[in-house]
């Protein structure tokens, strides 16, 4: 698991005060295979999508993992 998604997951649980197993699947929301070979591409990318009630923004230069509350 590339470590921006593992990250991710352990940022939401930490949130939402669970064990990452008890999250949502991510693959319901995202291509976890994908999501990785798009973040390991060569060039500089920011990935964004919605996931658990929260915005998560991915930067790739240099690799940056955010966790926003939707509602904000």
């Amino acid at each position: 698991m590339h470590p921006a998604i593992s990250t991710v997951l352990t940022r939401v649980a930490a949130r939402e005060d669970r064990d990452v197993t008890a999250l949502p699947p991510l693959y319901e929301v995202v291509d976890p295979g994908a999501l990785a070979a798009v973040l390991d591409a060569p060039a500089d990318v920011t990935v964004r999508f919605a996931y658990a009630g929260y915005l998560i923004v991915i930067d790739t230069g240099p690799l940056e993992v955010e966790v926003i509350d939707e509602d904000r």
